[in-house]
């Protein structure tokens, strides 16, 4: 066996806002569950319609201000959940 056959692969997402690929653990998940509430998945492992949001305050506001995530998940998105993504992004 090679090192390379035995490393592990590291998944990557896409930041919709800045569009960037990262490594997933480095986003916030949102996701839309099957019966329609929206919520954060620290997890990254339910299932339903999930984006990806980067830690970046800029890419935050430019996401909230088009209000990128509605079109996203295909939902209205509360106050409290962009109140929770701006608090991970500022404890994180």
């Amino acid at each position: 066996m090679t090192s390379a056959s035995t490393e592990k692969r590291v998944p990557m997402r896409q930041c919709m806002g800045c569009r960037e690929h990262k490594p997933k653990s480095e986003f916030i998940r949102v996701l839309r569950k099957v019966d329609g509430t929206v919520l954060l998945d620290s997890t990254g492992r339910q299932p339903g319609r999930g984006t990806y949001v980067c830690k970046s305050a800029e890419c935050f506001k430019r996401i909230r201000k088009s209000r990128a995530l509605d079109r996203s998940l295909h939902a209205n998105i509360s106050d409290d959940i962009y109140s929770a993504i701006e608090k991970e992004i500022n404890n994180g």
